[in-house]
């Protein structure tokens, strides 16, 4: 794996940006595999960590990197099918700056290392994205990079005993495809269909 100090989250932003361009009105409501969340949600969350870990890269602290991820339900605004791109665009654009793994950050409530916040970002982009294609039924293939610095962080957790960020790890069998494997260590199942 290159080196996650220098990760370029441009190409799985995009990834996520055709795939919510991809997301029907009428798909807003369907379910995902995140338990508490249907599809406006989800898109609702990807809009908000966007935006708070673009402000973490910049160490712009405040509201949006100082706001637990769980302290409401994310919704979508009326103008979020231009605003989320421009948020990813942003995000990515943020992390290019070499200052930006440098020293520590914050977000959700927690101060990081610069380095571990870029791959807590990744992680979040490739398992949402992951959960909007298969709640939109969308074709689904993240960005190699960011797939690899997404599963060293799980895998990192899991090793040390913890949680995946979204429950206890699924078991998938070693030989399963990279991105079945984080999506597992990350506590989904990988089989989940809506």
């Amino acid at each position: 794996m290159s080196d996650p100090t220098t990760l370029d989250l441009g190409p799985q932003a995009l990834v996520v940006a055709r795939l919510a361009e991809g997301v029907t009105d009428a798909q807003l409501g369907g379910a995902t595999p995140c338990p508490q969340y249907a599809v406006r949600h989800l898109l609702g969350h990807l809009a908000g960590l966007s935006v708070a870990f673009r402000d973490a890269a910049r160490k712009d602290f405040g509201p949006t990197t100082d706001t637990r991820p769980d302290a409401a339900l994310p919704d979508l605004g009326p103008g979020w099918r231009a605003e989320l791109p421009k948020a990813l665009e942003e995000l990515a654009d943020a992390w290019r700056d070499p200052a930006a793994t440098s020293g520590t950050t914050r977000a959700g409530s927690v101060d990081l290392p610069g380095a571990v916040a870029l791959a807590v970002a990744a992680d979040e982009l490739v398992v949402h994205g992951w959960d909007l294609a298969r709640a939109t039924g969308q074709e689904y293939v993240p960005d190699p990079a960011a797939l690899g610095a997404a599963h060293a962080f799980l895998l990192q957790v899991a090793q040390g005993g913890g949680e995946g960020p979204f429950g206890p790890p699924v078991p998938v069998p070693d030989d399963a495809p990279l991105l079945d494997r984080a999506v597992g260590l990350s506590g989904r199942d990988p089989h989940w269909t809506p």
